[in-house]
């Protein structure tokens, strides 16, 4: 089932957009943005999906005036009371009653057929070819709660979590002009070019939405589906998870910048940089308090959602950090190997059958190791120990 929660845009200039108070609710402070008609549409998918849409509702629209039109006036015009005799034409040889039906169905029939279906069956075609001419191919892999973008050709993966501050989830502070709209790592698309989007799951079904591109498609564990956008201005173009799935559905914004090519292709040089500092890392010792800073960084980011910010969890689908059994067992062996089946195996590995993902995809050996020592000093968990990001490599 897919959710409704609209994308709400901000208000914009002209007819098409309506600002409603609340006041009617009893609510005098909120105020919500409505618009007429679909986003601006930047895509070639969107822009034929607009004008589908828009020859359609004219098209019913037409049809809707002239059969209310002939029905309000036949029922004013032939009533009983205006002393209008009832028609005798009734019966299975009635010319006038065969006329009456098949007239309006031959008329219907080239509407529907000629008028309706070949626009439709030629979005439709345009929407699934996906291979032809393609440019660039990203592949989006949804989990809970959080989307991982991966270019195969240049050899470029990350995650994309909800740069939304708490305080201001939890009321706290005032709400952002991107309230839940807003990422820390967005997807970086080059203008004019055809991406071949490959779309699949670790979990449950997610669906990666964002209106401007006239694209909505099902992320589905176990299939490699796909979509395609070719993004024809520069611009950032927000969307979200239109599925169900699960408590944190509300924290999976989508985020694309669109850029030229040449500013594309300077962040592919920048991505790669940072990708191979995040290997480097592996290969240096880090202190303690350097881990347990970074580990509080990516806890805030990648563990929250399922074991809250205290560590206490929400039990029995989320268990508490605190007191752990496995967070709370030996680390290392006295040979100062990691020790098999436990906290790091753990979150690599994840736990099958349960909410608890591998990590080891997601996450860097610095980021691991980072994340495990953390948890193993906090929450009133006193192990005292740490973990190098070598050793987690070599546990891989």
């Amino acid at each position: 089932m897919h959710s409704c929660a609209p994308i709400i845009p901000k208000p914009r200039a002209g007819w098409r957009t309506l600002g409603i108070p609340f006041l009617l609710l009893g609510v005098q402070e909120a105020q919500a943005a409505f618009t007429w008609n679909f986003p601006p549409p930047v895509t070639p998918v969107a822009h034929e999906t607009l004008q589908v849409h828009n020859e359609f509702m004219l098209i019913i629209t037409v049809l809707f005036t002239v059969v209310f039109a002939i029905m309000v006036y036949s029922m004013i015009k032939h009533r009983k009371s205006a002393g209008h005799p009832a028609a005798d034409f009734t019966g299975p040889r009635g010319v006038l009653q065969w006329f009456w039906v098949l007239v309006p169905f031959a008329i219907l029939l080239f509407i529907d057929f000629i008028l309706m279906g070949i626009p439709a069956v030629h979005a439709l075609v345009e929407m699934e070819d996906t291979q032809s001419r393609a440019d660039l191919v990203l592949k989006v892999t949804g989990m809970q709660w959080k989307w991982q973008y991966e270019y195969p050709d240049s050899g470029i993966r990350f995650t994309s979590n909800l740069a939304t501050p708490p305080d201001q989830v939890a009321n706290a502070e005032a709400k952002g002009d991107n309230y839940l709209l807003e990422v820390d790592n967005p997807v970086v698309l080059p203008v004019g070019k055809k991406v071949r989007v490959l779309l699949t799951s670790t979990d449950v079904i997610h669906t990666w939405w964002v209106p401007q591109f006239g694209t909505k498609r099902d992320a589905i564990p176990g299939y490699l589906r796909e979509t395609w956008v070719k993004i024809d201005q520069p611009g950032i173009y927000r969307g979200q998870c239109a599925e169900l799935c699960g408590k944190g559905h509300g924290f999976m914004p989508v985020v694309v910048e669109a850029v030229p090519e040449a500013d594309y292709l300077a962040w592919v040089e920048k991505k790669k940089t940072a990708m191979a500092a995040a290997a480097n890392a592996a290969e240096r010792t880090w202190s303690r308090e350097e881990l347990l800073q970074k580990g509080q960084e990516v806890y805030g980011k990648q563990c929250v959602p399922c074991h809250q910010a205290n560590g206490q969890g929400l039990p029995p689908a989320f268990p508490p950090l605190a007191g752990s059994k496995v967070v709370n067992t030996p680390l290392l062996s006295p040979d100062g190997k990691v020790v098999k089946d436990t906290h790091v195996d753990r979150v690599l590995n994840g736990k099958p059958g349960t909410p608890m993902q591998a990590f080891k995809n997601i996450l860097s050996d610095m980021e691991l190791a980072a994340v495990i020592t953390y948890t193993r000093n906090s929450f009133g968990n006193h192990q005292g120990d740490m973990i190098q990001p070598a050793q987690i490599k070599a546990s891989r």
